[in-house]
């Protein structure tokens, strides 16, 4: 059988890895490249490696503002699944190469398989939720990293093809955590020492494209006591930029985007991790670092439960008090929480009893 991948962004490429080597071993995968990251450090490192197949199409999209996006995005998938006909188009979590995948399968009327399903904030002015939400009530496979993401679906009256298989993040991590440990050179290159600095990554349009917001996160990060490494996403980086953010006489350290593998070391062994992004959040709970989100919400409330991760949001005293208290409680984590590690073999195994006879072409 014929599946249709469609995929854009960093987080998707990591979640993406498992799941396409175990459906390739009975079928045929398109895989759609949307374009949306297209820096080598946040898209071709990742494919090389995680030994990803190259994309047998690239939108080549780029960036734009959300609308135009979203809408290149639609018109070149619907091209390309007009052309190659699959029988199942794949997404991945919440960006806008998810939504334009979902909405262009689902006009030429192609079931949808949402990996990452149900998560939510319950904030409408946030555009990952808007694309999750709407993805979910197009979608026929609902595969869920949580529990309370199969409540959140039931809360909406979607409990048909959902699906509890965990996370697969969580399997990505487990699959490749002792490679990178052997591979990644990044500690001693950046004369860093287990548990002597702080790990950051800021890149949501609320925290990077209000003058005011990114000002108080880099004011947060000047006033901390050790060295603070910061990956700065593109976008970050325009913006400091254009507000006149400096960082120079502190100890914040501006360094490229950095690949998987070195990022996973740099989250186990940073004092605390403080960030704005999802799958950090749930990197750093899977690793038992201490995290702090730069954000009044999450949708990793097991994390939160689970005392891994503060939201403390870009409240300077929230921060400094949350760091004091991860100081002398350190947490001890409970993975199983977003499932054993099989995820992708779950929903191989899901889609594979589904289809049955029509499955191998």
């Amino acid at each position: 059988m014929k599946i249709a991948t469609i995929v854009g962004a960093r987080p998707q490429f990591i979640k993406l890895a498992l799941l396409s080597r175990e459906l390739r071993k009975e079928h045929r995968e398109i895989l759609i490249h949307t374009g949306q990251h297209y820096d080598d450090n946040l898209s071709g490192v990742f494919f090389k490696e995680l030994r990803i197949p190259r994309p047998d199409y690239n939108l080549n999209v780029l960036s734009h503002k959300q609308g135009e996006q979203t809408a290149l995005m639609l018109e070149g998938a619907e091209r390309i699944l007009l052309k190659e006909k699959p029988k199942l188009v794949i997404v991945y979590g919440d960006t806008n190469s998810t939504l334009a995948g979902a909405l262009a399968a689902a006009k030429l009327s192609i079931p949808i398989a949402h990996i990452e399903a149900g998560l939510r904030s319950y904030r409408k002015d946030m555009p990952e939720e808007i694309n999750r939400v709407l993805t979910d009530h197009l979608s026929t496979f609902l595969f869920c990293p949580t529990q309370n993401a199969v409540r959140n679906l039931k809360k909406e009256r979607i409990t048909n093809g959902v699906y509890n298989v965990g996370d697969i993040m969580y399997d990505a991590l487990l699959f490749y955590f002792r490679e990178a440990k052997r591979k990644s050179k990044i500690l001693p290159e950046l004369g860093l020492y287990k548990n002597a600095y702080f790990l950051v990554t800021v890149h949501r349009a609320e925290n990077t494209n209000s003058a005011g917001r990114l000002k108080k996160i880099i004011d947060i990060l000047v006033s901390l006591n050790k060295p603070v490494i910061f990956p700065v996403h593109p976008r970050t980086k325009k913006y400091l930029k254009k507000f006149n953010i400096n960082i120079h006489g502190s100890k914040i350290r501006l360094i490229e985007p950095v690949n998987y593998f070195d990022m996973l070391m740099l989250q186990a062994n940073a004092m605390v991790v403080l960030t704005d992004s999802g799958g950090v959040q749930k990197e750093a709970y899977f690793l038992n670092t201490p995290c702090i989100t730069l954000r009044e919400e999450t949708e990793w409330s097991e994390t939160v439960k689970g005392k891994g991760n503060n939201v403390a949001g870009i409240d300077k005293i929230n921060v400094i008090r949350a760091i004091q208290k991860f100081s002398y409680i350190r947490p001890k984590n409970n993975p199983m929480l977003f499932g054993n590690g099989n995820a992708a073999k779950k929903i191989f195994k899901i889609l594979r009893h589904h289809y049955k006879r029509s499955w191998i072409c």
